[in-house]
């Protein structure tokens, strides 16, 4: 029996696009090197222990790890299994943190087990790629199921109840990914502008609604009219990085700024290291994202396409408005970096969409029959 397991795990790991799977070490391994930099800076202003954040970063990444390996061994039933399971589990606790979470500037986000939160919402995003994915594969597949009219229906309550926390950053993320796969599935262009119409009025529901986001816009179209000290700490520090920056643990912006370890830690990154590895930091995000279009590309497997789709446009939109909100070229917005920004949800949930990513990637030295 323990050679059987063995074999299998041996097997299924080296069926695993290595590709993929080096630029995920990477990453983690430059977020770990970021949040030592970064995070003692940020707990010592907030009277905490100098190591707090990297305490309660490390609790998440034996488990974001054994997520990420586990979840790239499973077969294609098991992945739209679990996904399923977490899915119902993130909206039942969305529904419970929209009504009767904690307040915490304004919105109702998170879930908190004794002194550890975590966002229902960070899961909700793979789970909901996955299963639309498979939701509008078997639409395609099978004329007389309605997985366009499901899938429209699972998106809008998905949206309601992230408008309602509200969270229009995780929300925009969702349509995002939600877009690009009705778009991969073949559906008409007038109901993709439909679509596109929708969004835009949500955007511009958003801004006269929410006080947060008025603000977050009104910042960006007018600097000069508003309070935008850490965009223009963090455009500050990225011009005077230089090549190879001033060494680990010698920069200063992390005492200024109080969201270096998380929305502006690539302002950490330039000042410490410079520019040339943190644009290598950047090439690799654009690797991943190119490389699994790529791979998407040699499948034959419809669900497999557009559930590959969905998540890759996560992790690109993620990185995105992140490195976009440090340059000025977005509204600041509080999204992580994945694998490098400080945050225990966001750290498991990346992880399980990269675990998807290379299980739906595994190259074709496995029988797809058995899948």
């Amino acid at each position: 029996m323990f050679e059987k397991i063995k074999s299998f795990l041996i097997n299924r790991y080296r069926s695993l696009d290595k590709g993929l799977l080096h630029a995920s070490f990477i990453l983690i391994l430059f977020g770990i090197f970021l949040t030592f930099a970064a995070s003692p800076a940020v707990a010592e202003r907030n009277h905490f222990d100098s190591f707090h954040f990297i305490k309660r970063q490390f609790v998440f990444l034996g488990p974001a790890l054994l997520v990420l390996f586990l979840t790239s061994f499973l077969s294609f039933q098991q992945i739209r299994r679990v996904s399923g399971l977490i899915f119902l589990g993130a909206l039942i606790c969305m529904v419970y943190v929209s009504f009767w979470g904690t307040e915490i500037n304004g919105a109702r986000r998170w879930i908190y087990i004794g002194s550890i939160g975590l966002q229902p919402s960070e899961f909700m995003k793979p789970a909901f790629a996955v299963i639309c994915a498979w939701l509008l594969a078997s639409g395609r597949l099978i004329k007389q199921f309605p997985g366009y009219l499901i899938s429209c229906f699972l998106y809008s309550i998905v949206a309601v109840l992230l408008f309602k926390q509200p969270d229009v950053g995780m929300l925009l993320t969702i349509s995002g990914i939600f877009c690009v796969q009705l778009f991969l599935s073949g559906i008409p262009f007038f109901i993709v502008g439909l679509l596109g119409g929708g969004l835009a009025l949500l955007g511009v529901t958003a801004y006269f609604t929410l006080d947060h986001v008025h603000a977050r816009v009104n910042r960006f179209l007018n600097p000069e009219q508003g309070e935008a000290y850490q965009v223009e700490k963090s455009l500050e520090t990225l011009q005077n990085a230089g090549w190879f920056g001033k060494g680990p643990g010698e920069g200063i912006v992390k005492y200024e700024l109080p969201d270096a370890h998380t929305d502006f830690i690539l302002a950490v990154s330039a000042e410490e290291f410079g520019f040339i590895l943190t644009a290598c930091l950047i090439l690799v995000f654009a690797f991943i994202v190119l490389r699994g279009f790529w791979l998407m590309r040699q499948e034959n497997n419809y669900f497999c396409q557009i559930a590959v789709a969905g998540l890759l446009t996560q992790i690109a939109i993620q990185a995105i408005v992140n490195m976009g909100s440090t340059l000025n070229l977005l509204p600041t917005k509080g999204m992580t970096l994945p694998f490098i920004s400080y945050g225990g949800s966001s750290l498991v949930s990346i992880a399980f969409a990269f675990g998807i990513i290379l299980g739906l990637t595994r190259c074709h030295t496995l029988s797809r029959g058995l899948e």
